[in-house]
């Protein structure tokens, strides 16, 4: 049970959580949830009661007329204007899917939209609609239910991620270097599934969201598809071609039966549905986590990370003037790695160091959310065949988006971080001679976004900076590197 302050649970149970969720951080949802979920279509006056429950609210009301007049909802495009045309013409489980996906999206996001969040409701929103296109053609309630059991599998984590609570911060702090089971249950004292299977009961989400969320086998096959869905869309945030990409469709294809590339085929229209069917619910931020989408064009402005040209100008002057000067080695370094940070916009910055070991680098100098781990763990092995090593051997500074660079293809990537080399990065080199003597990374972690021209360009020109201080230093101390 929460204390009487409301707060979370320090290290608490299940239904700690459970409880603290329905009753302090989302009460209206929860109720409102609860109605509409045991609402079934048998009887005209639960059709009214589901328009009742929908009037009741101005934005619902305005939400599901939108989708209502959608072609994922509405193929035959029959204008639809009120809350009961739409249930007549497109069928109470459609509209009763409406209010429940708009009632989670907008309660969720209004509170506290962080990263975290956004990728949870994007993978929601994806295996919702992966799951509904690939629904042998049944009767709309299991399209509905298909869509609704997708949507709702990971409540648990969406509901913790909309909340401002120490935990979510503690959580939030590790999830860069991971986002297991264990850090859940260290931190929270229990695990989001389980939070998610006592919200399914405790919101009164039907038997077939506690079905897909029970972890028990089943020879249901939409709770299969549903299961198989979440699967393929995590996946494929690693690009389609992945080896569990391959994988989830070779299961569905005996689960279809439809072939392999057929699939792929579709599931590629589908992702691309997806992020038509965010931007109607008012989600125009998540598309950028979809795949095959444009992350430069989609991510939000809120959560972009803004370059400052002006204060570029500023730090590569105050640079310039170091120049002058007895450069400070490790000064210059940290006014680099300050300016690629604040300055050009770049989410998490490294300086990496060789080490007196032939071909080792450590990180020396990092800036930015997501890494705090890299001082202890990102380390370069040169002569090793992975993604790192690969990246170090470029002679000039280099603009990288892993899934379509074919120079690391195949190569194991990194298992410290969750982003590096499967998300957009930046590296540049620093040499003393020919020689390798230091190294620049910088990403933007959770966001996949790919570098502007005029991003990377600002990036060269401070590598460009530090570098001069290396030569400057080099012709001063010959032995230097």
């Amino acid at each position: 049970m929460t204390n009487q302050q409301g707060r979370a649970p320090a290290k608490g149970s299940t239904s700690g959580w459970v409880d603290y969720l329905s009753r302090v951080e989302l009460p209206v949802l929860a109720q409102t949830l609860k109605e509409i979920s045991e609402l079934t279509d048998n009887s005209n006056s639960t059709v009214n009661q589901l328009a009742d429950v929908i009037l009741k609210d101005a934005d619902l009301t305005s939400q599901v007329l939108r989708l209502s007049n959608t072609v994922f909802y509405n193929q035959t495009r029959t204008s639809v204007s009120t809350v009961s045309r739409a249930i007549t013409l497109i069928g109470f489980d459609s509209v009763k899917a409406m209010a429940i996906s708009s009632l989670v999206i907008d309660s969720l996001l209004t509170k506290n939209p962080r990263i975290h969040l956004l990728r949870c409701l994007a993978r929601a929103l994806h295996a919702a609609v992966q799951a509904r296109c690939l629904l042998p053609k049944l009767s709309e309630e299991r399209r509905e239910q298909v869509f609704i059991g997708a949507l709702l599998s990971n409540i648990g984590e969406m509901a913790f991620w909309s909340c401002r609570t120490p935990q979510a911060d503690e959580l939030d702090a590790q999830f860069h270097q991971e986002d297991g089971a264990a850090a859940q249950r260290r931190i929270l004292g229990t695990t989001f599934v389980s939070i998610t299977r006592g919200l399914a009961d405790a919101w009164s989400l039907g038997p077939f969201v506690k079905d897909v969320v029970s972890g028990s086998s089943t020879n249901s096959g939409p709770v299969s598809l549903v299961r198989n869905a979440l699967i393929l869309v995590e996946a494929a945030e690693q690009g389609w071609r992945h080896p569990d990409v391959d994988r989830v469709l070779g299961t569905l294809s005996e689960q279809l039966g439809e072939s392999v590339a057929t699939l792929r085929d579709q599931v590629r229209l589908n992702a691309k549905e997806a992020a038509n069917i965010a931007v109607t619910y008012g989600m125009r931020q998540i598309t950028s986590l979809l795949p095959d989408q444009d992350a430069d064009m989609m991510v939000d402005d809120s959560l972009q990370p803004q370059g400052d040209p002006i204060l570029q100008l500023q730090i590569l002057r105050e640079l310039s003037a170091l120049m002058v000067e007895k450069p400070d080695i490790n000064l210059v370094f940290q006014t680099v790695v300050e300016g690629i940070h604040r300055a050009v916009g770049l989410g998490r910055v490294a300086l990496l160091m060789r080490e007196r070991q032939q071909g080792r680098f450590t990180a020396r100098k990092v800036l930015g959310d997501g890494s705090h781990h890299w001082r202890e763990n990102l380390v370069v092995e040169t002569e090793a065949g992975d993604f790192l090593a690969a990246l170090s051997r470029s002679r000039q500074s280099y603009a990288f988006v892993p899934e379509k660079d074919p120079n690391f293809n195949g190569l194991a990537l990194p298992a410290f971080d969750r982003h590096i080399g499967r998300r957009p990065g930046l590296f540049g080199p620093l040499f003393v001679g020919d020689r390798l003597v230091a190294m620049i990374y910088a990403d933007n972690g959770e966001l996949p976004l790919v570098a502007g021209a005029d991003q990377f360009q600002a990036f060269c020109h401070f590598v460009q900076q530090a570098q001069l201080c290396l030569n400057s230093l080099a012709e001063n101390k010959p032995g230097l590197g």
